[in-house]
């Protein structure tokens, strides 16, 4: 007999869990996935190029409902799981649907994190973070001009570009005074404030959002100093929060986020989870690669390969935003005992910036020109005294090299 393994939760984190395991033991379990949504597996990364038109909903999907069929895992699209009987080992979806596991993965992603401000229920404000969110703004753009995005984050900026080159009129409003600020300094802030609003976006730096006015649809946004400005379209991009409610409800310990050991298991018996639910020491995660990362160490550990720890490292942030290229990796703000190393060339919109401390790498951040991102960030993993290559490092490996031999 199979052993039975449920997977809560149809994303990138889960999937990828199932796909590893059926690499090394593919004859292990029995497999059934829950995904809310009514579609198969899809790139939640890629919803920016559909809302910019550069990829259909089809491209992006990962596994097609044929391919669960191809491989013998029973998928039940569009149905919420809640309630997790851990004494009897099976889990109950919202529409009844009750099955039984020996071995169960938590990958239920994160929640958009909503402004608890009055008018977030009017009709026309939304968030940013399925394929839902990406239809309502491209049927919006069709009818209405005015669109209002909440946050000068990643998929803020992202929301904003799709939307203008949807037809709309975009502003992006943002508390703070840098734009991207996990992964951008004041400098590379203003160059992309810059080209961004070259482009035809405008933006309201240091704004706080008080309200949204309307009758049922969203009419105007009023900041906290009493301004207004019109809006037929709110997006909120605000940041989100692991999604730990079923987890709780069921009593699986949970701070932040899911808590797991370096093996991916929860506190729970025969429970795992992965992805943005989990919470890993004091971390949680955003980015796909260490997501990635902990989708192999859960599958070893269902496959019973034992030896697999998960160790989560210094990430390196690399991005196209709006056809500008990021590279960010490390402290790369530093304090009073670190130095800042920095190169600019602003016609040319390229900036670059070491942090260093003893002579060591500790933070990079690359805009506008990312060639030697990946050398950075190789040097600072190594702790590599660079000393000798100081003068030079800026101009990049190529010049390094030249200079060496």
């Amino acid at each position: 007999m199979k052993e039975k393994l449920v997977l809560i939760g149809n994303g990138m984190a889960g999937m990828r869990t199932v796909d590893e395991l059926l690499k090394v033991a593919p004859d292990k379990y029995d497999i059934t996935v829950f995904g809310a949504e009514p579609h198969g597996n899809y790139n939640r990364i890629m919803l920016s190029p559909v809302l910019a038109g550069d990829k259909t909903i089809d491209e992006i999907i990962i596994h097609d409902v044929q391919w669960y069929q191809d491989n013998n895992i029973t998928l039940h699209t569009g149905k919420t799981v809640t309630t997790i009987n851990r004494e009897n080992q099976c889990v109950i979806a919202d529409d009844g649907t009750t099955t039984q596991y020996d071995r169960l993965i938590l990958a239920t992603g994160s929640n958009p994190v909503i402004l608890p401000i009055d008018g977030k229920e009017l009709e026309g404000v939304i968030s940013f973070r399925d394929i839902n969110d990406v239809n309502i703004m491209i049927e919006t753009a069709k009818t209405h001009k005015k669109a209002i995005v909440i946050g000068g984050g990643l998929l803020g900026l992202e929301a904003a570009n799709g939307l203008m080159i949807q037809g709309m009129d975009v502003s992006v409003v943002h508390r703070g005074h840098i734009l991207m600020n996990q992964q951008l300094d004041q400098a590379a802030s203003d160059l992309m404030l810059e080209e961004l609003q070259a482009k035809g976006l405008h933006f309201l730096m240091d704004y706080d959002t008080a309200e949204l006015i309307g009758k049922d649809r969203v009419e105007k946004v009023r900041f906290k100093d009493g301004t207004e400005v019109e809006a037929d379209l709110v997006v909120m991009a605000v940041g989100v929060r692991p999604n730990i409610q079923l987890a709780q409800e069921s009593g699986i310990a949970c701070e932040r986020g899911v808590l797991v050991d370096d093996t991916l298991k929860t506190y729970s018996a025969n429970i795992y989870a992965v992805g943005e639910c989990v919470q890993y020491r004091n971390e949680t995660f955003g980015l796909v690669a260490p997501l990635y990362e902990q989708a192999k160490v859960c599958a070893n550990q269902l496959a019973s390969l034992s030896g697999d720890k998960y160790i989560s490292s210094v990430t390196a942030t690399k991005l196209k935003v709006t056809g500008i290229n990021l590279f960010s990796a490390g402290d790369f703000i530093g304090d009073e005992e670190s130095e800042a190393l920095v190169y600019q060339d602003p016609s040319r919109h390229i900036y670059k910036k070491l942090v260093l401390k003893e002579n060591k790498i500790i933070g990079t951040l690359l805009y506008g020109d990312t060639t030697d991102g990946n050398w950075y960030f190789s040097l600072l993993g190594d702790g590599k005294d660079i000393s000798a290559i100081r003068d030079d490092i800026l101009f990049g490996q190529h010049q390094v090299d030249e200079d060496l031999y």
